[in-house]
């Protein structure tokens, strides 16, 4: 016989809805919970991804060298070291001798090396051998990789100790001759120097806001906010240089003391053409500087497609740089030596 009892419970309409109530706050609390932790989540992943691209801008993968000027030309070279103006890195060249007090310095763009491969800056130097210069191919210290690309920062002190690495080895007059990033670069080195004679600037690039954005979007289409503003708060803290460091703004407004070759595509879709158009707007005083603006051609491309042509206004304009006197600064007025 079962002895077990029971014992009934009257729930009244006031218990019945206080659980219901207490139920209902539970699972309030639990949605607000998860949901919170999955925002967090989603703006944590939004962050490391900016992060993360700030640090690959600068921090691009940068081949291996793959020749010289002996096996790519037959000139005999020099394997040479030296100091970025401002002392914080030891730089790595070739020094090809010429047979002139000429000097041609090659400013390579962003993720390449002294070679730029795909222009490919060996066949620019062989001409200038031919022709006499005195030629020098050196690496950017972000090659190296404990440094990290600056946008120009560090890069126009690396130009400005290699400017000075020629001089110091006799040249009298002493060209630029610079591609994308590398360009650039040359325009801020020319603002913290007298000893560039002129300058052959391919395909310049400048970074400031607008042109990070606008390469950005080539590679994710992302929303201009907050992408942009991200960027831009990473860059420094992950890379220690702002890009307010970058004087894009004095670059895009000066009006240089020598002439300026630019060359540029209209098809360029890493740096507008009309950043370089206005640039060379500002020269207006200066007879001497030109602009080859191609209307089918991209970026860094033009030299393989138009190379009797490319090679012959360059070294029409080096040469022609090259016979007139030298100017030395004297106060405000000019004075030929």
């Amino acid at each position: 016989m079962d002895s077990t009892s029971y014992t009934s419970v009257n729930l009244s309409p006031a218990t019945t809805e206080a659980a219901a109530k207490k139920t209902f706050l539970a699972r309030r609390r639990g949605f607000l919970i998860t949901a919170t932790s999955i925002l967090l989540l989603l703006f944590s992943l939004i962050l490391a991804f900016h992060a993360y691209i700030a640090w690959t801008l600068a921090r691009p993968s940068i081949a291996p060298l793959q020749s010289n000027p002996m096996k790519a030309f037959g000139a005999p070279y020099e394997d040479v070291k030296f100091p970025s103006m401002n002392g914080e890195v030891q730089l790595d060249g070739w020094y090809i001798p010429g047979t002139t007090k000429n000097s041609v310095v090659f400013s390579h763009g962003y993720g390449g090396n002294r070679e730029e491969i795909w222009v490919p800056i060996y066949d620019l130097a062989h001409a200038l051998h031919d022709w006499g210069y005195n030629v020098l191919m050196f690496d950017y210290s972000y090659v190296l990789p404990e440094h990290t690309v600056t946008g120009g920062v560090q890069e126009s002190q690396d130009l400005l100790g290699a400017i000075d690495y020629v001089k110091q080895r006799g040249a009298e007059k002493v060209f630029v001759w610079g591609f994308s990033m590398g360009a650039g670069t040359a325009l801020q080195a020319a603002l913290q120097t007298d000893n560039i004679d002129g300058m052959i600037l391919d395909s310049t690039f400048i970074l400031d806001p607008e042109t990070l954005y606008h390469n950005m979007k080539q590679y994710v289409n992302l929303p201009r906010f907050p992408s942009l503003p991200l960027v831009k708060l990473f860059f420094p803290l992950i890379n220690g240089v702002s890009l307010k460091q970058i004087p894009y703004n004095k670059v895009k407004e000066t009006e240089y003391s020598m002439p300026i070759f630019f060359i540029h595509g209209k098809q360029d879709l890493k740096a507008p053409y009309e950043i370089v158009e206005d640039i060379y707007h500002n020269q207006r005083k200066n007879h001497e500087s030109r602009l080859w603006l191609l209307p089918d051609d991209g970026h860094e491309w033009i030299y393989q497609s138009h190379k009797q042509s490319y090679l012959a206004k360059t070294l029409h304009f080096l040469h022609e740089l090259s016979l007139r006197p030298a100017i030395k600064m004297n106060g405000d007025e000019n004075e030929r030596i």
